[in-house]
């Protein structure tokens, strides 16, 4: 896919490095520090003190791979350097053609479920100051978001203040929050915070316990289908709750739960608003399908539905991402996939989803970044 102007990963992550955690944390939770242990069954995991999940890194780290040779089992040796050291992200971001990536935890993702707040205080700010640290070779093409626990709207609003200090563009936010839920008018101050620093919200897949518990019935890919349930429960709650009408400068992300559902979704709101609202309980004034459409950014990769039904959304808050390095990613053949996907497109619609869109929201320089045309040459 030629164009004139940069593409820019929505929804990028990194491996976290084996010593992420015990290199980076509270020297008070040293020993029980997220960790890598290496085994000969099942390659190498990484283990999370108080969850019983692991996580097996092969999947993580499975861009490009073939499907039939997808596999958990891998050594830290054999997966991508470029997830876990920044010297080589650019190579392979230009092997994609990719001018710039927003970039989320993985291990983080899983941590956002963890019971013990206190710990995942602590494990989340060593997070901040080593992917900090990792995105400073490039912080033009590497743009990194920070994650807090929440333990609470005060403590939340610090942890803002030292993200923007560090670089931050944004903050990864755990599905639950330890006091109350997101729609609580004690969250009022924290999004005022976000807006004031110029700091995006943003909730990812697995990241709830809605996904966490993944109670789905068949077969094992059934369990897949249900991931973006927990976004969907998110986004309805943040509209449906009034957070939007109180807050109306307020954006958020909802990141790689896909966006082909949301024409319907918007609609069924609507539906319920519009017979239901005497009995259901909605905090609004208008149809909620307005509020989500002017506030929520939705990130997919290969969504196919979100592509072709974009003049049924906002796609002024649409945003294209390649999940790299995960084994969903369209790495390395995202420029193909592209310019099979959005040939039905109008060029505005194509220069908003790949690059403007998300150049807005995070305020990002695109004059200073590479033409995602010109990167697969370089590669």
């Amino acid at each position: 896919m030629r164009v004139d102007f940069p593409i820019i990963s929505a929804d990028s992550h990194i491996t976290e490095a084996p010593n992420t955690y015990t290199d980076y944390i509270d020297p008070k939770y040293a020993d029980v520090a997220p960790r890598v242990v290496e085994t000969d069954d099942r390659g190498d995991l990484y283990v999370i003190d108080g969850m019983k999940r692991t996580i097996p890194m092969g999947l993580v780290a499975a861009a490009g791979q073939d499907p039939d040779k997808l596999n958990t089992k891998a050594k830290y040796a054999d997966l991508p350097r470029s997830g876990y050291d920044a010297n080589y992200r650019i190579a392979d971001q230009n092997r994609d053609g990719v001018s710039a990536e927003v970039i989320y935890p993985s291990v983080g993702m899983v941590l956002c479920n963890h019971p013990d707040f206190d710990y995942k205080k602590a494990a989340m700010d060593a997070y901040n100051r080593w992917i900090a640290e990792y995105c400073s070779v490039d912080p033009q093409r590497l743009i990194p978001l920070g994650q807090t626990p929440m333990r609470s709207p005060q403590e939340g609003i610090a942890d803002l203040e030292k993200m923007k200090a560090m670089g931050m563009r944004g903050v990864m936010l755990p599905g639950e929050p330890a006091q109350e839920d997101w729609d609580s008018p004690i969250y009022g101050e924290f999004f005022d915070a976000c807006i004031d620093l110029g700091l995006v919200p943003s909730f990812h897949i697995l990241t709830s316990q809605t996904d966490a518990l993944n109670r789905t019935r068949g077969p094992k890919m059934n369990g897949f289908l249900s991931i973006i349930r927990g976004n969907q429960d998110l986004m309805g709650m943040f509209v449906l709750g009034g957070v939007f009408e109180r807050h109306p400068r307020l954006k958020l992300v909802c990141v790689e739960a896909d966006a082909g559902w949301a024409p319907h979704f918007m609609y069924r709101m609507d539906h319920a608003y519009n017979r239901h609202r005497k009995w259901l309980t909605a905090n609004v004034s208008r149809p909620p399908s307005e509020y989500f459409a002017e506030h929520i950014y939705m990130t997919f990769q290969d969504d196919f539905v979100a592509f072709r039904n974009a003049d049924q959304m906002n796609w002024r808050r649409l945003c294209w991402a390649n999940d790299f390095p995960h084994s969903d990613s369209t790495w390395p053949w995202s420029q193909e996939m592209l310019t099979q996907q959005t040939q039905h497109l109008t060029p505005e619609q194509v220069r908003a989803i790949l690059c403007d869109n998300v150049a807005e929201l995070y305020n990002l320089d695109t004059s200073v970044l590479p033409v995602g045309g010109d990167l697969l040459a370089a590669a």
